[in-house]
């Protein structure tokens, strides 16, 4: 085994905690000695130990002199509400001989700052290696800490011409099991599923993860005139303790009191011009929640306003193998005039799954792969 593939062993342990770090990073350690592991740890949840401590703690023997692998550069500060010691200050307690780290933290209390400190006391550090798939792991948290608000998702299901219901609204399957697994577990890695009152009121959908092992997001609801019937299963599935409903509706509204009554969390926030509610502000809700990310799943008008506004960073469109002909759009009018003002992806990607294509870019990749891929 080379450095490769030591950091890919790496990922791979980053990638179980999926679900429970947020909004801490997605992080994982492997401790490398005479050409053999001899310790591996990741970050479990959010609060635990972190992957370098885990990694030194199950060690099979010394880890003096070793080498250490990491996809996120080692944390190095101490603030009032981070729950962890410093491990820069363990490594270097350990006598770690080499570090190689795939990306910076771009959380400015470290923002390179670990690596200079280990370098400082004499461990040689290597920065970048897979820093492309170490970013895209944790562009949600990149996202989340460099401006305080959510990492958004959309994902969009939807026929070879453009449509996620035919013209009456049914809508119930485009696409097959397959993708619907992938998308469950997406829930279970973001912490919030976002939907409208009309995907509600059409579907009932419980917004769950039912197709894969982990554990249940945050549902919210746009509900401009609080609309969602109390029957809904949001609101009686044992779980309306993670519903949250947006409304435009003030908090001394006869509705709003009568759904806080019943125990429904209900916040009121300002609409646009047009009458809905102001996504900007639902986005600065949910990070003072400490949600740092939301996979949009609908419908037609809530992927159109998060497109017009320019609030999504990462867009997953399936195209599935049907024409529908007269029905609902995916997305409706942005007010694009001329093919230069479209809206171009980057870093796209495109694979086939279960006969079904799925197409997926970023909408400004700089905020999430910048500063972590900075050399230093």
């Amino acid at each position: 085994m080379n450095d490769r593939d030591y950091m890919k062993r790496a990922l791979e342990l980053a990638r179980q905690g999926r679900g429970y770090t947020s909004p801490n990073p997605l992080v994982g350690s492997v401790i490398v000695k005479n050409g053999r592991i001899i310790g591996e740890g990741y970050h479990r949840r959010y609060g635990d130990k972190h992957a370098e401590v885990m990694a030194i703690e199950n060690a099979s023997e010394s880890v003096e002199g070793a080498t250490l692998y990491c996809n996120l550069e080692p944390c190095c500060h101490t603030i009032p509400e981070k729950k962890t010691p410093p491990c820069s200050l363990r490594l270097i307690r350990e006598k770690i001989k080499r570090l190689v780290v795939a990306t910076k933290d771009p959380n400015p209390y470290v923002n390179g700052n670990g690596i200079q400190m280990l370098r400082r006391h004499g461990i040689e550090v290597e920065v970048g290696l897979l820093a492309e798939e170490a970013a895209e792991l944790n562009a949600p948290y990149f996202k989340y800490i460099q401006t305080g608000r959510p990492f958004v998702h959309l994902k969009i299901a939807q026929s070879l011409d453009g449509r996620i219901a035919t013209s009456n609204g049914h809508s119930q399957w485009i696409t097959n099991q397959s993708a619907r697994r992938l998308v469950h577990l997406w829930r279970a890695t973001y912490d919030a599923v976002l939907v409208g009152i009309n995907t509600v009121l059409k579907d009932d959908p419980s917004l769950t993860v039912r197709e894969v092992a982990g554990r249940n997001p945050y549902r919210v609801v746009l509900d401009e005139r609080l609309q969602i019937p109390n029957t809904a299963r949001l609101l009686t599935d044992g779980l309306q303790e993670r519903t949250l409903i947006f409304t435009t509706l003030p908090p001394d509204h006869p509705r709003v009191l009568e759904s806080q009554k019943q125990e429904i969390q209900v916040l009121s926030v300002g609409a646009d011009e047009h009458g809905w509610i102001r996504l900007s502000e639902v986005l600065e809700r949910l990070a003072n929640l400490k949600i740092a990310s939301v996979l949009v799943e609908g419908g037609s008008q809530v992927f159109t306003s998060f497109i017009q506004e320019r609030l999504f960073d990462k867009i997953s469109v399936f195209l599935a193998p049907m024409i529908i002909g007269a029905g609902i759009n995916s997305v409706q009018e942005i007010g694009t005039e001329q093919l230069t003002d479209a809206l171009k992806l980057r870093r796209v990607h495109i694979e086939v799954i279960d006969q079904q294509a799925l197409v997926e870019g970023f909408l400004d990749e700089r905020i999430i792969f910048e500063k972590a891929l900075e050399k230093i």
